[in-house]
């Protein structure tokens, strides 16, 4: 039987709200993540142009509201300002980019002010890149490492690479896709070149793909293309 999915609204507590936002799909977003953003006193992210955009395809406004930048270069300038919200008693909501917020995103300082201040952290949950990539990845997912971004130099990602070398565990790990053969190169000189790998590419998008097989395979895969883009 069908019908209409009904939003059951409260006043939002008083607090930091860290916020998931989809990665790709603009409907991957979850009701509570909408009432936040409709109802929150103030609004803080990433990019404020991404999050204006998918508050538009959701038809929520800003109502006077102000979205507040707050990245990993303008920090240091914006606690203090989003500390003496929370100080008032207000509501403030942050989203990073995409996905969930300090999952390798800009974020934790910004909880770790709040929390040492007092003020209650609400965390809304939703989307994560590396959860939609384990569950396409065909690898196993009962017990799992996840690394962040490796390192933009060969040196950086073979010294986090050797760290868990002997994890009994899937390791998950960001990578550009301009340095994802280095990457790859890097992890079978490391974990050897018959590990299994799933590189994971655009998760939720129009050009979602996921390349099974050996690093090896992988390698050869990518290099055969003319192009590989998209968050990885």
């Amino acid at each position: 039987m069908g019908g209409k999915i009904r939003m059951i609204t409260k006043k939002l507590d008083a607090g930091l709200h860290i916020l998931a936002t989809p990665i790709g799909t603009a409907n991957d977003i979850t009701l509570r993540a909408l009432q936040i953003l409709r109802d929150a006193d103030a609004l803080a992210a990433e990019d404020t142009r991404v999050l204006r955009k998918l508050m538009d395809i959701h038809g929520i406004d800003l109502d006077g509201r102000r979205i507040m930048p707050y990245h990993d270069h303008n920090g240091d300038a914006q606690r203090p300002r989003i500390m003496e919200l929370l100080a008032a008693g207000k509501t403030v909501a942050y989203a990073s980019d995409a996905g969930t917020p300090l999952i390798a995103d800009p974020g934790f300082s910004l909880t770790k002010e709040a929390i040492a201040q007092g003020y209650r952290i609400h965390a809304a949950p939703g989307a994560s890149a590396v959860l939609t990539a384990l569950c396409l990845a065909g690898q196993p997912t009962d017990n799992f490492f996840f690394g962040g971004f490796l390192g933009s130099k060969s040196s950086q990602r073979v010294k986090n690479l050797e760290k868990v070398a002997a994890l009994g565990a899937t390791l998950v790990y960001y990578e550009s896709p301009k340095r994802t053969i280095a990457a790859l190169t890097d992890m079978a000189m490391v974990l050897g070149s018959d590990r299994k790998v799933s590189v994971c590419r655009e998760l939720t998008k129009r050009f979602e793909e996921v390349i099974r097989g050996t690093i090896t395979e992988a390698i050869g895969d990518i290099e055969t293309r003319n192009s590989f883009k998209g968050e990885v």
